[in-house]
Parts: structure tokens; sequence; C-alpha cells
């Protein structure tokens, strides 16, 4: 008998379109032959709606559907999809999320479905909380010994005395600097401060997106990204790939906006680098409990080739320019083995 998995894309957050996509693209690796798929899309304003085909995210349409979507938290892992009056009951075996940022990525979706014990794929609640804080994540490197970038936090409350703030941040770092928000996605409100009306600038923005700020040193070298698969001993590293970024810093425009932007899968790194990234990435994932999938990001510093962590992402992009999926691929892994395995992964897990 056929398991069906219910595949969630797009959310609240500020990465809902690249969510869509992702979400479009994983669901064509959940071969039809093999498993009965049911797609639903969670509009910017927080509806769950039944998507009547994957086309329909590709051109959109899925947010003319008129087909509610209610996921129940008792045990019996139902699915209401509510068209007007008329309501219809599916039993979901597995879900499978691809929410990017906040209310997905962060823990709060998989709190949900742990409630309903409810197969879920990739990492659990526990971990996307702590991997999509940016702030818990340097706790946590700070605690294995991993170098990253030296940081200030700020809360957001504490802007009321900007003076004092600047005047903080200043004893400890210097320009330039990036302002970070801890909890967001896709480099969304990261700017970089050269100056103190940029620092200011920079943490009010930051600020509009959480309560807790980061200020870091500003690391100049070459970005680098490592795709992670498995979980515990049996968790492995499927590439190394390099950044080239279309501008300053590799944000949210650059990455999705900018065709200039380069994803290397075959980058050319000193000797014994690549297995260095390898062997801290794990480190990093299995830290932070890391399950299913993750791309774990680093730079190599310019001069020293020191390896420093930046981020670890626990559902990785998988658009058409996404590092994930081409390092899995190159590896061996293509999206129709991994994504299947993903699957049973969660599974075995609940």
């Amino acid at each position: 008998m056929k398991k069906t998995v219910l595949v969630l894309f797009g959310g609240r957050s500020s990465e809902h379109d690249v969510s869509v996509i992702s979400g479009a693209t994983v669901a064509k690796s959940i071969h039809e032959d093999i498993y009965d798929r049911i797609l639903v899309g969670i509009t910017k304003d927080g509806q769950w709606l039944l998507a009547p085909s994957i086309a329909s995210l590709e051109d959109g349409s899925w947010k003319d559907s008129k087909i509610h979507a209610v996921l129940s938290p008792e045990t019996d892992h139902t699915l209401f999809l509510i068209d007007g009056d008329k309501i219809e009951k599916r039993t979901v075996d597995v879900a499978f999320p691809v929410l990017h940022g906040l209310w997905g990525e962060d823990g709060t979706v998989q709190g949900l479905f742990e409630t309903a014990k409810l197969p879920y794929a990739g990492c659990g609640h526990l971990s996307g909380a702590i991997t999509m804080d940016k702030f818990f994540t340097k706790v946590i490197a700070d605690s294995i010994g991993v170098a990253q970038a030296a940081y200030v936090p700020v809360r957001s409350w504490e802007l009321e005395n900007m003076d004092a703030v600047v005047a903080g941040i200043e004893a400890e770092r210097q320009y330039p600097v990036f302002v970070k928000p801890s909890n967001a996605g896709s480099s969304m409100g990261i700017t970089k401060a050269h100056n103190r009306e940029e620092l200011i600038a920079g943490l009010r923005l930051a600020a509009e997106h959480d309560n807790k700020i980061l200020v870091e040193e500003t690391i100049v070298g070459r970005e680098i990204e490592c795709a992670v698969f498995g979980y515990g001993d049996s968790a492995f590293v499927g590439g190394v790939g390099e950044i080239v970024a279309a501008a300053e810093f590799y944000d949210f425009d650059a990455k999705y906006n900018n065709a200039d932007s380069i994803t290397n899968v075959n980058p050319v790194l000193p000797e014994g680098k690549e297995k260095e990234f390898g062997e801290t990435a794990l480190r990093i994932y299995r830290a932070c409990d890391c399950f299913g999938m993750a791309r774990v990001d680093f730079f190599l510093e310019e001069g020293t080739n020191r390896v420093v962590f930046n981020e670890i992402n626990t559902i990785p992009g998988h658009t058409a320019i996404s590092m994930y999926p081409m390092l899995m691929e190159k590896a061996g892994h293509p999206m129709s083995e991994y994504i299947p395995a993903l699957i049973e992964m969660a599974v075995e897990r609940r």
C-alpha cells in the first residue's frame, strides 16, 4: 500500500516565493508510482490551501484554490480538506515540509507534527529552532571549538539608547561589520556597515526582523558550502561547493535575482581543506542534533586559509540554482534517490 506524503510549501516567511519553487522541485521527486502526494501551500497570510497539481505551483494558480486544508493535532494523522460545506478526510503517513525561514524551518511546524505523532522529513523541532537562531548556533559552535566570526549580541529594546549600543560595539569591533537579525533566513535583514551611520541603519533594519541582533566582524574570504545528509554516525558530506556572489555579500538579491552569482560545485581548494570543511560540517551537524539534511556554510579566510563557520540551514533551497541538490547530484545522490530516502528515514525515526 502506498504511503501518503503531505508536501508543505510557501509559508509566511520572507522566503515564501523561493519555498514555492523548492516545493515544486521536491514534489517532482516524490514519485506517484510509490507515493500518493498531497500538495498544500501556505499563503503569506497563513491560509493552508490544497494545490491541485505541481503545475499550479509553477504558474502560481495554487493560490486560487478554494479548498482549505487543516491538519489535525490529534494522533490519527487526519488532514481535513474543506470546500465550502463539504469536508473530506484524508489520512497522511508522512509530512515533508519545504518551508524556508520562520514558521517552517525554525521548528514550529515540526512541533505540530510531533504533537500529532506524524512522521516528518528533515530535522526535528529542537535542531530547527537552534539552527534558525544564529545566536544559539554560535553558542553551540563555541562549545565544540569551531572557529567563527567574533560577534556582539544586541537586543532590540537596547536600541532605545542607541548611542550606548553603538559605543559598546565600536569598543569591541572594527568597521566594516555585518549586522544580522538572529532569526531570519536567506540573508534577509542583513547589512554591511562601514561606519557609524550605516551601523545605526543596519541595527534598525535588523530589529524589524527579530529582537535579537548579531554584529559580527567581517571575514574576508571565499564562501564555501557543504551538503550533509543522514543522521548520527551514518551522516555524510555530499560535497563541498563555492559561492561567488555578484555583490558585496551573498544577500537575497545576489542569491536569487542576480544571474552573475556563480555556484561552483568543483572549487579548487588548498590541500586538505575539502576534508577539513567536511569534518567540521559533520561536527556542527551532529552537535545541533540535525537529522536528514542540512547545508553548512563557511568562509575560507583570505591570507590565513582558516575555516570559519558561518551558518547552517536545515531546509536548504531546492531551486534550479540551489547548492544542496547540485552537490548531492555530483556525489552520486540525485533528488530522485535522496528525497524518497528522507521520507523513509522519517518513518524509521517515528
